[in-house]
């Protein structure tokens, strides 16, 4: 009887936690994408949590219960990877760096680099390090350097980084903050994800989209990684967003596929 009562415990619990959702912890620049993905996974509900990967690398490391991360960068998951917190880190989507323009300021592809360096134009980043958007944002300054000597201590030294860090503000709801920033004057030109400001020009059809020259462009590759102690139908939503049906609803939101399974 007493074994029974065990083996029924067990089976409990074992249903319990088949029927808990799958914690997403994930980069803020997938959040319309991955919601998308999640509807679309019909195994289980998805509970998602969005931030600046960085800062979310760090909550996973102190062990807050995540399953599965992804991330707007390798280096994070790679981190988790090679502290024996997360699995194998899989490529499974790519991004890059656009400039988002309040109506009226002059600057398009051939003039960016001139406007990033004026003094009167406020250029918004997000911050290094805890966000790696932040990171490609330093890393496309580094390449404004070998075009024009010393650009990187200039636009190093003028850039506000506004979001990202662990006490950025946050968007109202159904709003992109890249947009409610412009809006509010605290920056004239965002560097984002070229992802984010196609959101930000969707909800306010008066920003611009600037693409960004070919010698400054920089790409951002995204990987996800399963942590240790995921349950199975975690690794199921990790290769759903592998899959074919995964990867094409992160086209329609603007990525370049990774690595489709």
């Amino acid at each position: 009887m007493r074994a029974f009562a065990v083996v029924c415990s067990f089976l409990i619990l074992i249903q319990v936690q088949a029927q808990e959702p799958v914690r997403l912890y994930a980069a803020g620049s997938l959040r319309a994408a991955l919601d998308e993905v999640a509807r679309a996974f019909a195994e289980a509900k998805v509970e998602a949590v969005y931030g600046a990967s960085g800062l979310l690398r760090d909550r996973i490391a102190k062990g807050e219960p995540a399953e599965v991360f992804a991330s707007a960068n390798m280096e994070h998951p790679q981190a988790l990877e090679k502290a024996g917190r997360g699995g194998p880190v899989r490529l499974f989507a790519r991004n890059r760096l656009c400039a988002l323009a309040l109506p009226g300021l002059r600057v398009d592809t051939d003039n960016l680099l001139d406007r990033m360096l004026d003094p009167s134009v406020k250029l918004g980043t997000s911050t290094p390090k805890a966000d790696p958007s932040g990171d490609y944002a330093w890393a496309l300054f580094g390449k404004a350097e070998k075009l024009r000597p010393g650009a990187y201590g200039k636009l190093s030294e003028k850039a506000l980084t506004l979001i990202g860090g662990p006490d950025s503000p946050q968007p109202p709801p159904n709003r992109t903050v890249y947009g409610m920033l412009l809006e509010e004057g605290k920056a004239d030109l965002f560097l984002t994800y070229c992802t984010n400001a196609r959101q930000a020009r969707a909800e306010n059809s008066a920003l611009r989209i600037v693409e960004v020259p070919a010698p400054l462009a920089v790409g951002a590759d995204y990987g996800l990684t399963v942590l240790k102690g995921a349950r199975p139908q975690a690794e199921r939503f990790a290769q759903f967003i592998l899959s074919r049906p995964g990867q094409d609803i992160l086209a329609k939101h603007g990525f370049a596929t990774g690595d489709p399974r």
